[in-house]
């Protein structure tokens, strides 16, 4: 099990993964402003976050990861390089997914502790990472994770819970 960049080499996968996300409606990536239309474009898009070129107004530069096991897309993590306001209130620096079919198996709590490691690795001394309130699996990762709790904040769809990880 590891993180990787995006690559064709897991697109069938992938496609797979998008499959399941969009049976679940819910929008799963957040570098891309939507559902991203064929691979290598998407890929194009993470190069190009990962060194701030062409961001959309109020984003910041970030790094996307890939979760693979046994050859398999299992999920992916995106590590933003620094918070902005809404980023501080409500998104945080890492946001995590698992793709349905892989959930209840531990990869949740093993995407986010790979991601720690590349977020001290990109300079970070402390991350924040959120969650919606009702999200129980989240909050035991966080918390599984070190996250300490700090506080809790309206967004568009309910509070939402702010932890900090020392990194």
């Amino acid at each position: 099990m590891q993180l990787i960049k995006p690559t064709k080499k897991y697109e069938k996968s992938w496609d797979e993964a998008l499959d399941e996300f969009r049976t679940e409606k819910q929008k799963g990536f957040w570098n891309w402003e939507k559902e991203p239309a064929n691979l290598k474009k998407y890929i194009k898009t993470t190069q190009d976050n990962e060194i701030g070129k062409m961001l959309p107004q109020g984003w910041v530069s970030s790094t996307t990861y890939w979760l693979v096991d046994n050859g398999e897309f299992i999920g992916h993590v995106n590590i933003r390089h620094k918070l902005n306001d809404n980023l501080t209130k409500l998104g945080g620096h890492i946001g995590y997914y698992i793709r349905p079919t892989s959930r209840k198996k531990g990869y949740g709590t093993k995407i986010l502790e790979l991601a720690l490691l590349k977020a001290k690795d990109l300079g970070l001394q402390k991350v924040l990472v959120t969650c919606d309130e009702s999200n129980i699996v989240s909050k035991k990762i966080i918390k599984k994770n070190k996250g300490q709790f700090q506080s809790k904040v309206l967004g568009e769809n309910g509070l939402k819970l702010r932890y900090w990880i020392e990194l």
